[in-house]
């Protein structure tokens, strides 16, 4: 490289990094200041997760609900004896420089605007699955991890649990031979949420935050706690709340990290006459040429499936499928079945003490903000983002209703103007998505 050249680039590089938000540099056993925002079920979980970790400290709690706001302050001053400070909008967090790091359990439809925003003043993130709620903003989550140098790991803590973690390993050395097929299974019971009329905006409740990314619409409870899963502006159906755990795991399995060639779904929300919006019903299969990945959401009541054991009214889990037999996997164990008269060969039960438990991933978290290293995530931001765009070709497929085929180096549909239009959506100013994060 010429003298002048060489130069110009050492100025590119000083540029960029100026450019760079300002972040705190943690030594190897620093405690990590944490801030969670979203203080549902889930966020609350959060809370009670961190609160068990060495070297973690909840310093700061954001939600637009002011009552789930004090009740999420006072949990953390409960747990930690010390009271967080309290925000109303997550972009005066982002401001807070003592906050090192961001735990992010809101609604799908926030995710990737929080994850950019985050990465953008410089924090480092925790996100929910699914990583993003379509699939072009998925892509933008992961520019800016790159582009601004944050840790970024999905809420997918099933990359963190022992028994599956064997489990993957084992398919990938060929326990069952050659892999041809993996289907999910998200057979999880879901009651009608049966229809309610519009009203006024509970007091404390910023309804407009609430509504962010998406159209302002009037107050509906049906449309706010737990139950915005079921509307295409907030949310994704099962197959992108429970669903993509599924997903996840049979695409980890597969040994998978592109889109598919192709891809078909079809469903429907039967039995429930309700606001719903989204399926009840919904079988997805997914074409990679050699390979295929099927998976299924059913909210009804249903049998179990495959080696897949009924867990109360739920059966979850995937099924692998290879030349030499088939393993089923759950929360609790993975089993393997071989040869033509299936004999099982292999039961390995959960030694952990909760299923559930998130714990590790977020300590797992934790270490890599510590130590610079993406690469030690157990669930980096680019393998949430891959498990939760094929929820979204699915759902696509299943709203155009028919098959469509995908180029996945361009992350477009082939000629289908109308399948492309659900890539993205109409971003509501002024919580937007930029195209330059």
């Amino acid at each position: 490289m010429a003298a002048q050249d060489r130069r110009g680039f050492l100025r590119s590089v000083v540029v960029a990094a100026a450019a760079l938000p300002v972040a705190r540099v943690l030594g190897a056993n620093e405690r990590v200041n944490l801030a969670v925002i979203g203080l549902g079920g889930r966020g609350r979980d959060h809370i009670n997760e961190y609160a068990k970790l060495p070297g973690c400290r909840i310093t700061a709690v954001c939600d637009i609900d002011q009552k789930a706001l004090d009740d999420g302050a006072a949990l953390v001053e409960k747990l930690r004896q010390e009271r967080p400070r309290i925000y109303g909008d997550m972009r005066k967090l982002f401001a807070d420089k003592d906050v090192d790091a961001v735990s992010l359990a809101t609604p799908n439809h926030w995710h990737a605007l929080g994850a950019i925003w985050a990465c953008q003043a410089g924090k480092d993130v925790y996100v929910e699955k699914p990583a993003c709620h379509n699939i072009w903003e998925g892509r933008k989550v992961v520019e800016a991890a790159r582009k601004y140098q944050r840790i970024v790991q999905v809420g997918s803590q099933s990359r963190s649990i022992q028994h599956k973690r064997r489990a993957m390993q084992l398919l990938q050395e060929g326990v069952i031979g050659k892999l041809y097929l993996a289907k999910g299974l998200c057979y999880k019971r879901r009651p009608s949420i049966g229809r309610k009329p519009d009203g006024a905006v509970p007091a404390g409740v910023n309804w407009d935050m609430f509504r962010g990314p998406a159209p302002m619409r009037p107050f509906n409870p049906n449309r706010y706690k737990y139950n915005w899963h079921w509307f295409w502006d907030t949310g994704n159906g099962d197959i992108g709340n429970q669903g993509v755990h599924e997903m996840d795991i049979a695409l980890w399995g597969m040994n998978l990290r592109t889109l598919p060639n192709s891809v078909v779904s079809t469903g429907g929300k039967f039995v429930y006459d309700d606001d719903q919006e989204t399926p009840n019903t919904q079988l997805a299969t997914f074409d990679y040429g050699a390979v295929q990945v099927v998976f299924e959401v059913r909210g009804l009541l249903t049998g179990a499936e495959g080696g897949v054991p009924l867990r109360g009214a739920n059966c979850i889990g995937n099924i692998f499928y290879g030349s030499e037999g088939f393993m089923a996997i759950d929360v609790g164990r993975f089993q393997v079945y071989k040869g033509e008269k299936r004999e099982l060969v292999m039961d390995e039960k959960n030694s952990e003490a909760r299923q559930w438990d998130t714990s590790p991933h977020m300590a797992n978290f934790l270490n890599a903000v510590r130590s610079r290293k993406q690469q030690e995530l157990t669930a980096d931001v680019e393998l949430g983002v891959t498990a939760a765009s094929l929820c979204h070709l699915a759902n696509i497929s299943y709203r155009t209703g028919r098959k469509l085929n995908f180029d996945a180096a361009a992350g477009r549909f082939v000629n289908d103007a109308e399948a492309n239009r659900l890539l993205t959506r109409e971003y509501r100013a002024p919580y937007v998505v930029p195209d330059k994060v």
